[in-house]
């Protein structure tokens, strides 16, 4: 059974196969970002297949985005902890998304349960809305 540091590597290393990213939960499985109400109605999904639809939606709009300088903080048998960032174009604005996620990830039974997100919205609303 996967443990919780394992999950989210592969978790990281999927995020560009949304169909195997989104498998990596269980069925009641949350990816969360609580942060993004202030961009949009859209701040996570629950279950695999909202999950698929959610990063699928996602690598539409960023297709380079992928996850790098992984560091982790916290490592327990059933949570991790870490920072990472993403670097990508967006096509639609010109602009690069350079962001810093932290994330919580909590694993039962060998799924992951949730993936909580925090991120800088600031960065996020400059990389994706378009100079007036």
């Amino acid at each position: 059974m996967d443990s919780a540091i394992i999950l989210l590597n592969k978790y990281l290393q999927s995020i560009r196969d949304p169909k195997a990213a989104a498998a990596l939960f269980a069925d009641d499985g949350v990816l969360e970002l609580p942060y993004l109400s202030s961009l949009g109605p859209t701040t996570g999904a629950q279950g695999p297949m909202a999950i698929e639809k959610f990063i699928t939606g996602l690598l539409d709009k960023v297709p380079d985005f992928r996850f790098k300088d992984v560091h982790i903080l916290i490592d327990t048998p059933s949570q991790v902890f870490g920072e990472y960032s993403v670097e990508a174009l967006v096509p639609t604005t010109g602009k690069v998304y350079k962001q810093m996620y932290a994330g919580r990830l909590v694993a039962e039974n060998g799924k992951i349960k949730l993936l909580r997100e925090s991120l800088d919205t600031v960065a996020a609303q400059k990389a994706f809305t378009s100079a007036s």
